[in-house]
């Protein structure tokens, strides 16, 4: 883990324009950033795998100059995918689930496939947003506040806010309750720094509890159930 804290500081930090403090990737070699600007606010969380790589690109062009900016607080999983050719902003406490895909454009012309970008319009997505597994969200939808995009949903419309849609095209299923309380993960994160480093910290030690370089050989040498 320390490993990767330094690689992330000497490989992937220099890729961001901007990247606030207690940023954390997990594996941040399979973690792609292609092209710029790309911003991130604190407490950025990117978990990335081998056969997940999380790719954040941006086209810029002699007619689009695109732009990716992550609120505070975000968690992005495995083989996630943002795609700008104009701009994508991303609110504060948001979830991308394995396998989402936001972008701002079609990548071609309708009637002339040659041409590339095509049809192009930002996207913006609130605060506190949980974009479902291999969700998609396309070019010009605007996604309301603590909004839910149910897994495999394609939203091409707009999304209000304390909405859950579901389905392609994604329609509204249900509307959450305004006046109860959402913990965000912005709360993860009240905590002061110290206090939180010292809980994250814990929490490491606790779920590898028992790890060692002997046991790992082992286990891959001759795996034993529970494993």
């Amino acid at each position: 883990m320390a490993f990767a804290a330094r690689w992330a500081r000497h490989f992937r930090e220099p890729d961001f324009d901007a990247l606030g403090p207690g940023y954390r990737f997990f594996k941040p070699w399979y973690v792609w950033v292609h092209g710029g600007p790309v911003v991130a606010g604190a407490n950025l969380h990117i978990v990335s795998a081998r056969d997940g790589r999380v790719q954040l690109s941006v086209w810029r062009g002699e007619q689009t100059n695109g732009h990716i900016a992550i609120g505070d607080d975000c968690l992005i999983c495995p083989a996630v995918r943002i795609s700008s050719a104009t701009e994508i902003r991303i609110g504060n406490g948001c979830m991308l689930a394995h396998g989402v895909y936001v972008t701002d454009a079609d990548w071609h012309d309708l009637y002339d496939r040659t041409q590339a970008i095509g049809a192009t319009s930002p996207v913006v997505i609130g605060d506190n947003v949980w974009l479902g597994d291999s969700a998609f969200v396309g070019k010009g939808v605007t996604i309301g506040d603590n909004a839910i995009v149910g897994a495999r949903a394609v939203v091409v419309d707009d999304v209000p806010a304390n909405a859950i849609v579901a389905g392609n095209p994604a329609r509204l299923v249900k509307e959450l309750d305004p006046e109860q309380a959402c913990v965000t993960r912005d709360s993860l994160f009240a905590l002061p720094p110290d206090e939180y480093a010292r809980r994250d910290a814990a929490f490491d030690r606790l779920a590898t509890a028992g790890n060692s370089l002997a046991n790992w050989l082992r286990a891959r040498m001759f795996p034993r159930r529970g494993d």
